[in-house]
């Protein structure tokens, strides 16, 4: 993937747009904040579920996957955008939507790209 491509893929989700975080470039949805991409690594911030999680997408691809100090005690991890594969960062990018959006753009929108239906 492109960093052009992973903007696109992040911008399709509904009431998502350009922000900043900290004074970096980020992307919110509806106001909260739902990820970025790092430029000094070409990396995409990512949430998971939990610290085991990020231990064991590392321990399988640790060319795609990996944390910085800053990140060490959260359950986050990082894709480098050149080897992240697309339909898993479409999934993972849906998932952090439906946990940031409203409830009701979340009605309003019962299935996003890398969703099965009714998800």
């Amino acid at each position: 993937m492109t960093r052009d491509d992973v903007e696109a893929l992040i911008l399709s989700l509904p009431a998502t747009e350009r922000g900043s975080a900290y004074g970096m470039p980020a992307f919110r949805t509806a106001g909260k904040f739902l990820t970025r991409i790092r430029s000094e690594d070409d990396s995409v911030v990512i949430h998971l579920d939990n610290l085991d999680e990020r231990e064991l997408l590392i321990e399988m691809d640790p060319g795609t996957f990996f944390f910085t100090d800053h990140y060490r005690n959260h359950a986050m991890v990082l894709a480098r955008i050149g080897s992240v594969q697309p339909d898993w960062l479409r999934a993972m990018m849906a998932r952090r939507w439906r946990r940031v959006a409203p409830k009701s753009l979340q009605k309003a929108h019962p299935t996003l790209p890398g969703e099965p239906s009714g998800a």
